[in-house]
């Protein structure tokens, strides 16, 4: 067993910066990093939006969030609203809140639902900060608020960003294109990458971050790919930018077209805008035309069309290669994960390093602690479609479709007694499946009666003193775009 010095990071973009960041600040002095990437190859920059495990990520490595936003033009998300995906006409929001206040013996919705049938509950919505602020367009983040946000960002200003944050702490880069993969005749393992311009690069662990193609975990190694189109059939995606809006939002949109869904992420100068699309239903010149025919503002890129396939490697760590970002599977864009992914990935190997050798035993923890997470995600996911109630044909598709059995289970375990729960590994909260499964129609037959344990007059009272605590607090809060230029992130021209 080779102790492990010297770290390799094939590929830059999002996911190569992300890796050579977490590693330089957290075991920096203890390992040599190199990254190695083209200027020739971009970043695919479709994830411009996050969720609110990003916060945390910037605070381990050491990241000073008003910097962040003035280079990568970021603004702050509260969560997304989802248009025409239960039924047409129809609207919820997923935020990144806490809904009302839960027990011990039972989460909040429980309570709710026994308001309902005494016929004053009203919206659960109506009992989460994040969501009427959202709604209100306002949003604040000093320790009166408490709130809980994200970012929208530019995903090719953020890898630039944490390019120079990574050397700055000693990781090396090397300009270059990797033309081939020189191999251990021995134990199999990835010994050198040869470069184009005839450098070559050797070391002890190789992290992949080339994107789709995986160079290294499926060119050199062959690992196999679990392929998930039979559940999430969206394969394609036009993006385009347009000119910036005056009053800017702090939430991401999701509009649902008839064999598509679109994305609208307002960054401080621009908005991003994208269409995913099934090519099974829908040809790619009717997608962009039904993405430009829905877009807000004059456009100021060229559409690029993306292709894709949904899934995951079948291990994301063999041998001495670590697969992050695409190179380690895609998941649609629909709940902002992707930069998610990378940056957890990246923090569990900071956790599980190979100091002392490529051992088996700890690649196998480190898979499944992977898979895990991904196969959550993915369930959360397929949530969205599966419960939609439209008449087109992708989505009847969508809603007939054999689904996961883990996803089954929740759904059926919802729909009968209310509950949602959270595992070790899954990343969403109780409160995202709840504004999820009833945002799409799930319809619920019961729930747990602990409501009526107290006095209806009291819980009439507690629900109501919560509301107006919700609103006074989001009267209280500047426009989004009004704390951004407070905050010395957005320009006042």
């Amino acid at each position: 067993m080779q102790k492990v010095q010297n770290v390799i990071i094939a590929g830059g973009g999002t996911a190569g910066w992300i890796a050579a960041a977490t590693l330089s600040s957290q075991l920096g002095s203890l390992i040599d990093i190199t990254l190695v990437e083209s200027a020739d190859i971009g970043t695919v920059g479709v994830g411009e939006a996050t969720i609110p495990t990003h916060t945390a990520f910037h605070r381990l490595i050491g990241v000073d969030e008003q910097v962040f936003m003035r280079k990568t033009q970021a603004t702050f998300k509260l969560g997304i609203e989802f248009s025409n995906w239960g039924s047409i006409g129809e609207r919820y929001f997923h935020s990144f809140g806490q809904i009302g206040r839960s027990t011990w013996m039972g989460d909040f919705q429980h309570l709710w639902q026994h308001a309902n049938t005494l016929g004053w509950g009203g919206e659960l919505q109506d009992y989460c900060f994040e969501l009427q602020a959202a709604k209100a367009g306002k949003f604040a983040n000093d320790s009166k608020t408490n709130v809980n946000y994200a970012y929208h960002l530019d995903a090719g200003l953020y890898a630039s960003f944490l390019r120079d944050f990574s050397q700055q702490r000693g990781v090396k880069r090397i300009e270059g294109t990797i033309e081939r993969i020189k191999m251990d005749s021995e134990n199999g393992h990835i010994s050198h990458l040869l470069l184009s311009n005839g450098t070559s690069v050797s070391g002890d662990l190789f992290i992949d971050c080339t994107g789709f193609k995986g160079l290294l975990i499926n060119g050199a190694l062959g690992v196999g790919f679990e392929d998930w189109s039979h559940w999430l059939p969206m394969d394609s995606a036009w993006a385009v930018q347009t000119e910036g809006m005056q009053s800017i939002p702090p939430y991401t949109k999701s509009i649902a077209h008839d064999a598509s869904w679109q994305w609208r992420i307002p960054l401080q100068n621009r908005v991003g805008n994208g269409l995913v699309f099934c090519s099974e239903y829908t040809s790619e010149q009717e997608a962009l035309q039904t993405l430009t025919d829905n877009i807000e503002g004059d456009m100021v890129s060229q559409p690029r069309l993306l292709k894709f396939k949904t899934g995951k490697r079948k291990k994301t760590w063999y041998k001495n290669c670590v697969a992050m970002g695409l190179a380690s599977g895609f998941l649609e864009p629909l709940e902002s994960t992707s930069i998610h992914l990378s940056q957890i990935a990246a923090t569990r190997l900071v956790q599980m390093f190979p100091f002392n050798g490529i051992d088996e035993t700890l690649q196998t923890h480190y898979n499944t602690y992977v898979d895990g997470e991904v196969n959550s995600i993915r369930d959360f996911i397929i949530l969205h479609y599966t419960l939609n109630r439209r008449a087109e044909p992708f989505w009847r598709h969508v809603a007939t479709m054999g689904i996961p059995d883990t996803l089954k289970h929740r759904i059926e375990l919802y729909t009968k007694t209310s509950i949602a729960f959270q595992n070790d590994g899954d990343l969403f909260r109780v409160d995202s499946w709840n504004q999820v499964m009833l945002g799409q129609g799930a319809n619920v037959e019961g729930y747990h009666q602990m409501g009526r344990l107290v006095a209806n007059d009291n819980l009439r009272k507690a629900f109501n003193e919560l509301q107006a605590h919700i609103k006074t607090a989001v009267d209280e809060m500047p426009l989004h775009a009004d704390f951004l230029r407070q905050y010395g992130v957005l320009s006042n021209q």
